[in-house]
């Protein structure tokens, strides 16, 4: 039987230093005026959920949508950590660097979940990890999560000074800039030593 979650999922902008850099000179644009000093983060609500090797419906009016491959925290009974479980964060592509609204991030499934989850105690640092997706067979996107800007502790430290996460949330890691594209018929691999392979395939829906 696939992981699924038991709590609400939290998705986190800005968490990797190329994305940071790249939206920099939107950050400091009303009416923000300058780069947020908290993590940024959004829900990816039970409506999007899909598991590993579910076709994704991709709406008709969506041409093509944005993988967000990354690795995601469980959080066990005591606040720590219990897990990290692949996620493909899909959204409709947008250029704004603020929460996203809802209609880019929140379409019926499009949140990939990864067949299982890998237990805490095997991870030395997530900050070694490393992740591939390959749309079709083709390696688009290489991730290194030594390139974060909050490492894995400090982002989960950062979050429960303003909010509590209960048992069963579980808290991305964050996405790398240049995220590749994909479209319907296309299928979706994100893998990563240690971890069993995610993959999707994406459906166009009747127009």
């Amino acid at each position: 039987m696939s992981f699924l979650p038991t709590g609400t999922v939290y998705g986190v902008l800005l968490n990797f230093r190329a994305e940071v850099d790249a939206l920099a000179p939107q950050m400091n644009q009303p009416p923000y005026k300058a780069p947020p000093k908290a993590p940024v983060l959004y829900v990816k609500t039970a409506n999007t959920w899909s598991p590993h090797d579910a076709a994704i419906a991709v709406p008709a009016a969506v041409p093509e949508v944005e993988v967000g491959a990354t690795i995601a925290m469980v959080i066990g009974a005591d606040g720590d950590v219990e897990g990290f479980v692949l996620m493909n964060d899909l959204s409709v592509p947008h250029a704004s660097f603020f929460r996203p609204p809802v209609k880019f991030k929140c379409l019926d499934g499009f949140l990939g979940i990864g067949p299982s989850m890998r237990d805490a105690q095997e991870v030395a640092d997530p900050a070694e990890f490393k992740l591939e997706v390959r749309v079709n067979g083709t390696v688009r996107q290489a991730v290194d999560f030594s390139q974060m800007v909050r490492n894995a502790s400090q982002l989960l430290a950062d979050v429960t000074e303003f909010m509590t996460l209960a048992h069963g949330d579980v808290l991305m890691l964050g996405c790398d800039a240049n995220r590749p594209l994909a479209k319907p018929g296309d299928r979706i691999d994100i893998s990563a030593p240690g971890f069993e392979t995610l993959s999707n395939t994406l459906a166009g829906e009747a127009a």
